[in-house]
């Protein structure tokens, strides 16, 4: 027999496999399962994040976020308020914490403690706040694109981003973003329409963060990026002859841990669709300077394919001083 309404309260900081398996035990043995996200200002994950993402991950379940402002060791000023915020007591509270006696006790409801001794689920939201890398296995695709660090390869024409993004994609065993930009001017150019307009870049970097933060959720704690909305305000620069205020905010809004800058000694090799062999030294340049102006930490690579892939996964090593876990090294 299910019991009428089942709740589920806590911090989710961040959700992690402990909290689905609490949820889902309420949601299996409730008519109707809420679950409350306790949000303090100072968090760095906001609340309303997290229940968002409980919402994805939860779908069956009701989710609301609270300001946490009380006292977390005042069980009856908690009871009181979840009564309120509920609109009625809950017949059953599920949790993993002994609080749950005495706080369930005062709303008159049910308590089942689910794994309190972390048998079935091996973690906790301190441990993953500190180490979410070591810790990845019991995270949801959808909180690992929160995590995964962003590594993004920018450069001129010809200058081996692409050929560097795969490979060092192959090497971290993690998945890579291609470059959308280059899609587009393909259909482009089958479309026989070379005029470009400045709300095609607008297009350009949208999109390409979209596919970011999509194929983020996939990253082994690491993606890696052919390009990002950076390296198209430098693009509409080249094509328009001015800045796009609008590409310029898109590229704000967006996230990179590393850029990997590749350099322009290497021959220029036309594939049919470069244009700009006679500008790709300049370009070269401006992503120097505008890397330069940014506070991103970047590195330029030059060399054979081997020792620019040796060099960018030393430098993707960095991104991880303070973790248990270490991305492979190319032999």
């Amino acid at each position: 027999m299910k019991h009428g309404l089942g709740l589920v309260i806590g911090k989710f900081y961040p959700p992690h496999r402990g909290h689905k398996l609490l949820i889902d035990t309420a949601t299996q043995q409730s008519e109707r399962a809420v679950v409350i996200v306790c949000a303090k200002p100072a968090d760095t994950i906001p609340g309303e994040l997290r229940g968002q993402w409980l919402r994805e991950i939860h779908p069956a379940a009701e989710v609301m976020v609270i300001d946490d402002r009380y006292d977390e060791n005042d069980s009856r000023v908690w009871a009181e308020n979840t009564v309120r915020w509920l609109g009625r007591a809950p017949d059953a509270v599920f949790t993993s914490e002994d609080y749950g006696d005495c706080y369930s006790a005062l709303m008159g409801s049910k308590h089942i403690l689910v794994d309190r001794q972390r048998q079935r689920v091996t973690v906790s939201g301190t441990a993953v706040r500190k180490d979410p890398f070591a810790n990845w296995d019991y995270l949801e695709p959808v909180v690992r694109g929160w995590f995964a660090r962003r590594v993004c390869i920018v450069g001129a024409e010809s200058t081996g981003t692409t050929t560097l993004a795969k490979a060092l994609a192959e090497q971290l065993e993690t998945v890579w973003v291609e470059e959308f930009g280059r899609e587009y001017f393909e259909r482009k150019l089958a479309g026989k329409n070379p005029t470009w307009r400045s709300e095609e870049f607008i297009h350009i970097a949208r999109e390409q963060t979209r596919l970011e933060d999509k194929t983020a959720r996939e990253a082994n704690r690491i993606l890696v990026c052919d390009t990002n909305a950076f390296a198209t305000v430098l693009w509409h620069r080249r094509y328009m002859g001015t800045h796009s205020a609008q590409v310029e905010e898109i590229a704000r809004k967006g996230r990179c841990d590393l850029y990997l800058l590749t350099g322009d000694e290497i021959p220029f090799v036309q594939d049919g669709l470069r244009d700009g062999e006679h500008i790709r030294h300049e370009m070269h340049r401006w992503f120097e300077e505008a890397l330069a102006r940014q506070q991103v930490p970047w590195k330029t690579l030059r060399g054979l394919r081997e020792e620019r892939l040796r060099e960018a996964v030393r430098s993707v090593e960095s991104l991880f001083d303070d973790s248990a876990w270490r991305p492979k090294t190319p032999n």
